[in-house]
This record gives structure tokens, C-alpha cells and sequence, in this order.
């Protein structure tokens, strides 16, 4: 049986090795120190970051971790989903969409306009999910 909930302090060795996994998948590297201030943001009193733990079997198979912002096209919050892994043991098990789901839920309790993501063009797999839960807007990501 799985189910989803805030991420905990007490979850924290669950925690690093999917935060490490989503690293990974997006060939990309933190210091020591931003993974730790993230982890205490997501699990403290952080009112502009949330997180949720996909759990099965007591086990936390999955993650969601949001950044909620204001807009100047709202008056409202938005959510942004910043970073969604499911262990690569877990999917297909619904875990992604359950997250998903939960995100919808939470941001609806808190009366957002909107959430969103991004994820990169070759995410195959994960954007079958998202076109399922979500519409693709069609704007491109620019940075510095």
C-alpha cells in the first residue's frame, strides 16, 4: 500500500539517496552544505518550500519538493514543482502521480493559481506521466 505525505526530519537517510538519484539523473552536483540547507528548508517552517514522501511498505520511494512564490499575474501563489523523483526500483507503481497529485491537493488547500515544472526534453518516460496530469504550455526555458 503506498501513500504520501510531508517529508519529516526523521526522514533524512531515506531522503539522501533519492536526492542524490534526481542529482544524477540531471548529471548535476551541489555542495555538501546546499544539501544540507535544502533538506533543513524542506522539513522546517519554511512557509515558501514544502516537500512529500511517497511511502510504500514503510519504505519512502519517492519525493516531491516545492518552492511557492508569489506572481505578478496573480494574486495568488504558485507552486513550483521543483524536483520529483520516484527510485528507480518504484515506477510504474503510481508513485509520480500520486506525488502529483498530492502537490494539486496542497496547492489547492493553500489557494494557488498554479503549479507548474519543468522537466528536459528527452525525459521520455516522466513527460508520458505529465501530459497525462498536466498541459504542456509550450514555452521554453532560458537562464543564466
Amino acid at each position: 500500500m503506498m501513500s504520501v505525505r510531508p517529508l519529516a526530519a526523521a526522514d533524512r537517510e531515506a531522503w539522501l539517496p533519492l536526492w542524490a538519484g534526481y542529482l544524477a539523473f540531471y548529471e548535476a552536483t551541489v555542495s555538501d552544505d546546499v544539501t544540507e540547507t535544502t533538506f533543513a528548508r524542506l522539513t522546517g517552517n519554511d512557509p515558501k518550500m514544502f516537500a512529500l514522501a511517497a511511502e510504500r511498505n514503510g519504505r519512502v520511494i519517492g519525493i516531491a519538493q516545492c518552492v511557492v512564490h508569489d506572481s505578478t499575474w496573480s494574486q495568488a501563489p504558485y507552486v513550483y514543482l521543483s524536483d520529483l523523483f520516484v527510485a528507480p526500483e518504484a515506477r510504474g507503481s503510481g508513485a509520480g502521480c500520486a506525488l502529483i497529485e498530492a502537490v494539486y491537493d496542497r496547492a489547492d488547500r493553500m489557494g494557488a493559481a498554479r503549479v507548474y515544472w519543468l522537466t528536459h526534453h528527452t525525459n521520455a518516460t516522466a513527460r508520458k506521466l505529465y501530459d497525462a496530469v498536466a498541459t504542456n504550455d509550450g514555452f521554453i526555458e532560458y537562464r543564466r
